[in-house]
């Protein structure tokens, strides 16, 4: 085999089937996909990459891991999920190409990893922004759905078997429903909006149309924008420039009533701000799927709000992850080896 036959060198560094390994190859011949099961953590439940937590390797073990990363022209999943580990490869690895996370949010790990610029500038990061978009925009439908249909006013009642006068619920096709954030996650909430009636908004940075989004929104005009919508869609990343965007001073300009859901980063929406709008009925109801500090804690009042819906970040959770995130890998690796512009490219300034 020539040099310009040679097989690019894919390590996997997380749990992954072995029919999803080969489903890789298969995508695209031009890779040779490397795992060894028996040096990686087990998985618990779909999607598992960080795995048992029990789980060690002995000194030879570990030794022979890093070897095999350390091998590697490519990587899917940092290592151990870790940031030192991937710090270590990293330095050990001058022929390491590209590095895809499994997770969406995979760019804070390699900010954690605090890798110096020449290596930022050699390595391209990629994450699997997107795969999750459409269980992701399920759960916004259900919480803006759950929310326009008073869902703890029917749950009460029928707690205590009330029988209510009639009253009037929310129509979707009667709403205009912003979407903070119009990637990939985004732009799948768009789609589902528009075609249930909503008139959908959406906040983008580079003013491109998004199928869907009847009108765009700069983020400098959010404040002005809340006090016209219905619902608001938070998808974005947690990054220091959206830190806390949603709160007080945007909740202060929400029209009354509205309907907030988290899909993205629970930073992105300052709680104490939300539990305040709750309080006061600027906030009608919120359906969360991310929080700022993950567990939840016991003590938190959004546990026992009675207008708040509280989903343990796990609305993106499915079986089909795996092989979702496994197909975007072989996709991206066709792109890198032909010199096309990869999917979800890690922005190495603000990590997202």
């Amino acid at each position: 085999m020539t040099e310009s036959e040679k097989k690019v060198r894919a390590v996997v560094a997380v749990p992954l089937a072995e029919e999803l390994c080969g489903l890789i190859e298969e995508l695209e011949p031009r890779l040779e996909v490397i795992h060894d099961a028996a040096l990686v953590p087990p998985m618990r439940g779909p999607a598992d990459w960080s795995g048992a937590p029990d789980f060690t390797r002995t000194p030879e073990q570990q030794r022979a891991f890093e070897a095999l990363v350390d091998s590697a022209d490519v990587l899917f999943g940092i290592p151990d999920v870790d940031p030192d580990a991937l710090a270590r490869t990293v330095s050990a690895n001058p022929r390491l190409r590209w590095v895809m996370t499994t997770a969406a949010g995979g760019g804070s790990t390699v900010k954690a990893a605090e890798l110096d610029r020449a290596d930022l500038d050699r390595i391209v990061f990629t994450t699997s922004a997107g795969v999750h978009g459409g269980t992701l925009a399920e759960f916004a439908l259900f919480a803006v759905l759950a929310g326009a249909k008073d869902l703890p006013r029917l749950r009460t009642d029928q707690d205590q078997r009330i029988w209510p006068e009639r009253w009037e619920m929310r129509q979707v096709d009667e709403m205009t429903v912003l979407v903070v954030g119009l990637g990939g996650i985004g732009a799948e909430c768009a789609r589902r909006f528009h075609a249930l009636g909503a008139r959908v908004w959406g906040t983008t940075r580079s003013g491109r149309p998004v199928e869907g989004v009847d009108r765009l929104i700069a983020l400098d005009d959010l404040v002005d924008a809340v006090g016209e919508v219905d619902a608001i869609v938070v998808t974005l990343p947690g990054t220091e420039q959206t830190r806390h965007l949603i709160g007080e001073e945007v909740l202060r300009a929400v029209k009354p009533g509205v309907i907030l859901t988290n899909v993205g980063r629970g930073s992105v929406v300052d709680e104490a701000a939300l539990l305040s709008a709750l309080d006061d009925g600027r906030v009608g109801f919120a359906g969360l799927d991310v929080f700022e500090q993950e567990p939840l804690p016991a003590e938190s009042p959004l546990w026992a709000h009675p207008r708040v819906l509280v989903s343990p970040h796990t609305a993106a959770l499915s079986s089909k992850e795996e092989e979702r995130i496994a197909r975007r890998f072989a996709e991206n690796a066709t792109r890198l080896l032909d010199g096309r512009e990869l999917r979800a490219v890690v922005d190495t300034v603000e990590f997202y």
